[in-house]
């Protein structure tokens, strides 16, 4: 069929053949509200009380960014002190909330006119602080967003200089060691590690080993060891260091975890946390959560706080609130929460509007119309409940607007082209607004200081890259070194949503081509009970491919099979599907297995997403009300079905309703 024209990375290819009908949504942020599924299969605005399982989490949190047996022992093959522990993001703290948006952009001149002059006495003060918490915030955060300053308190004010230390270390490693270094000194995390580049001068080596003893002998020991022929100095805290300087009770809180839930308004997750963070004086990274949420809606989902009392969030909710954040049911509990651990999402829609697609104005009365459009909801939902839709990635995961998609700059990463890569994330959309002309004067001039100058505020990843690119310049390392500030799940988002374009063509180009039943050569997942439609985290082992005979006998139906996202580690179908997915890759000058990008610090192992999804405990009420100003009348349709983890319930809408939303 042909592909959609509101988003060319959703084909336009239904599971069922009736005919739907028009419809517009999120007319209000009322009409779209989304409840977690925690894994019990409870909505958590209702079932997390004190003492729930949800609550208690009673398994602990299979964090995959913890080392492995093996990965530490390879590691203690090398250094002999395991791996290092990444560092914070630099986005971590909001400076625009902690300081107030002017003494923020005072900071950052401060911070230029430093970087032009010669070592000096220059200070700037930002202010006073009556509250030792909201001081002990504001240290943290300008030390960890700019490691060189050092803040001095002379209570209530404190005050910003120049680091000495930072500028006699920054003359013997590189500026971003320099930098990354002392926020591991100022993170001081039990057993970790820092390793600075390769360096096979030993005198080089002898002076920064001497430099690190006598500034910092107390704290962390040094040694130099050598892998595949490469010597690096690796620095590791010391078992007994010179303690930080924290209360008895603010050492306690270090493993105090406050589970809650979170309502919020027209914010998106991450948004969300940035601002709590910033107001507990804790880091985003402190925050866990089971997945992300819409933004455009009114949504609940369960969140874990490490390092902060229930008693001192609830002090915060009613701040909260006035940013859209309503925060309910605080507790302790004894584990963090971990991405991925919820069986779906609960969702409350309004769609309003509702009409046929087609008016042959063949009806008598008004009875005769309704009833006519009554029989086309009804048999539309019907279809979906019973068969299904097909599981596309919705266009929110490639972005919107007229700018760039964000499936090509993850291309561009991909194939490790980072100065294209940055040149596509800084495309403007058509018009004048503040944004799109910041971007605009920066592919015209190269000039990073004065687009970020230009950049609003409120635009966080543009203007993080835009800083690194000031600092580091606009060729292949300097643009490096910007998707390089970027936290983690910002980079990965790009070539994920280039790999989720490719599984919805690779889905439209298998229904098309093969039909709808199974066939020798597909996949299908080998598990205990119904295919959960989210992208699967399998061993290959689990992964089954069906049989000629199999296909014969119709062993498997269509809703077990799964097409897998691009990665390292999966398996392609294989039949025809399999060559698809060669050429299409090849198409993109991509291999099969080129999917990591080490100087971004990334890798896609890939998964496997099952073909179609199917809605759960599924309603729906049609209603009729006149319109204000006008005779006729709207119908308006609520609807509520839950939907398994990843899955979109706008491509769920649009196979029931056969049109663009």
């Amino acid at each position: 069929m042909k592909q959609d024209n509101e988003a060319l990375h959703v084909p336009a290819c239904f599971i069922s053949n009736h005919e739907g009908f028009h419809g517009s949504i999120k007319n209000f942020i009322e009409d779209f509200v989304v409840t977690e599924i925690d894994v019990d299969g409870q909505q958590v605005k209702t079932s997390a009380t004190p003492g729930s399982s949800e609550g208690r989490c009673k398994d602990p949190p299979q964090d995959c960014s913890h080392p492995s047996a093996s990965q530490e022992a390879a590691a203690d093959a090398s250094s002999g002190w395991g791996m290092d522990i990444p560092l914070p993001s630099l986005d971590s703290f909001d400076l625009g909330v902690i300081l107030g948006q002017s003494v923020s952009e005072e900071l950052e001149q401060f911070v230029l006119t430093l970087r032009d002059k010669q070592p000096s006495e220059l200070e700037l003060s930002l202010g006073s602080f009556a509250d030792k918490y909201q001081r002990a915030n504001v240290h943290r955060a300008v030390r960890h967003r700019f490691p060189f300053l050092m803040t001095i308190t002379i209570q209530p004010e404190i005050r910003v200089r120049e680091d000495p230390d930072y500028r006699e270390l920054s003359q013997l490693v590189k500026e971003d060691e320099a930098e990354d270094f002392f926020r591991f000194i100022d993170a001081k995390v039990q057993g970790s590690s820092y390793t600075f580049g390769p360096d096979d001068n030993k005198d080089h080596r002898t002076a920064v080993h001497h430099f690190l003893n006598r500034r910092f002998g107390k704290l962390v020991e040094t040694k130099s060891f050598n892998d595949q022929g490469t010597t690096s100095i690796s620095v590791r805290l010391r078992e007994r260091g010179r303690p930080k300087k924290r209360s008895a009770e603010e050492r306690k809180e270090e493993d105090v975890y406050t589970a809650f839930t979170l309502c919020k308004i027209n914010l998106e997750t991450l948004e969300a946390i940035s601002y709590m963070a910033a107001a507990l004086g804790v880091l985003p990274s402190d925050f866990t959560y089971a997945g992300i949420k819409d933004k455009r809606a009114i949504t609940y989902q369960s969140m874990v706080v490490k390092k902060v009392s229930p008693q001192r969030l609830t002090e915060k909710t009613l701040a909260f609130e006035r940013r859209g954040m309503r925060l309910s049911q605080v507790r302790s509990v004894s584990k963090p929460l971990r991405l991925g651990r919820l069986m779906g999402n609960h969702f409350d829609l309004v769609v309003r509007d509702v009409r046929p697609h087609r008016d042959n104005g063949t009806h008598s009365s008004a009875a005769d119309a309704h009833s006519h459009l009554s029989t086309l909801v009804r048999e539309a939902v019907e279809n979906v409940k019973t068969r299904g839709f097909v599981n596309y990635y919705g266009p929110q995961r490639f972005g919107s607007g007229q700018s760039v998609q964000s499936d090509r700059v993850g291309l561009a990463l991909l194939r490790e082209d980072m100065v294209n890569a940055v040149r596509l994330f800084f495309t403007p959309e058509e018009g004048s607004d503040p944004q799109s002309q910041a971007k605009r004067h920066f592919l015209q001039t190269d000039n990073a200081k004065e687009s970020l100058a230009l950049m609003p505020l409120s635009k966080a990843r543009e203007r993080l890259m835009l800083r690194a690119l000031n600092r580091f310049g606009t060729g292949p390392d300097g643009c490096t070194q910007a998707w390089l500030g970027l936290p983690h799940n910002m980079r990965v988002f790009y070539p994920h949503a280039y790999c989720s374009r490719v599984w919805n063509e690779a889905v439209a180009h298998r229904l098309s081509t093969m039909g709808h039943s199974v066939r020798q050569g597909d996949l299908v997942l080998r598990q205990n009970g119904p295919n959960k439609a989210g992208c699967a985290e399998t061993s290959a082992a689990q992964i089954h491919v069906v049989t000629a005979q199999e296909e014969h006998d119709g062993v498997y139906s269509l809703d077990q099979v799964v097409l897998p996202m691009p990665g390292n580690t999966v398996k392609y179908p294989e039949n025809a599907m399999g060559l698809w997915y060669q050429e299409r890759l090849d198409r993109d000058g991509l291999a099969a297995g080129r999917f990591r990008v080490s100087a971004l610090k990334l890798n896609l192992p890939g998964c496997y997403r099952p073909l179609l999804s199917l809605p759960h405990n599924l309603s729906y009420r049609l209603q009729r009300a006149e319109k204000q100003d006008s005779s006729s009348e709207q119908v308006t349709l609520t609807i509520s079905f839950d939907l398994d983890s990843s899955c979109y319930s706008t491509i769920c809408l649009r196979e029931i309703m056969k049109c663009n939303l």
